[in-house]
């Protein structure tokens, strides 16, 4: 099993360090919610709900975001450049380092 590091900064401003598998189909969310931090996830990671918003702070190069991600975003609070959604970020050997932010909870 390959493991990488992400620090995932929660809504209080404490960092996270955690360990996520990228030999297992997992995706930010996920390891969110394993690391059991307040992500919802209320759509099981279709990119059909924001409750997984986060912002990017490593300058990683990313999957290029979905017109279904975008969409969503769209419709999200608290939209800023850097945010995509947990769900849509699958834990991968080049995201070793990375680091999010949860964005706030909806208004």
């Amino acid at each position: 099993m390959t493991l990488i590091n992400v620090t995932i900064i929660d809504r209080e401003g404490a960092e996270h360090k955690v360990e996520g598998p990228t030999d297992m189909s997992m995706n930010m969310m996920e390891l969110c919610k394993s690391a059991e931090l307040p992500v919802e996830g209320t759509c099981g990671g279709m990119a059909m709900c924001a409750s997984c918003h986060c912002y990017v702070e490593s300058d990683h190069d990313l999957p290029e975001m979905s017109d279904e991600e975008e969409d969503m975003l769209d419709e999200a609070f608290f939209v800023k450049d850097n945010s995509r959604l947990c769900c849509q970020l699958p834990l991968r050997d080049e995201l070793d380092g990375l680091i999010v932010r949860l964005a706030p909870e909806s208004a």
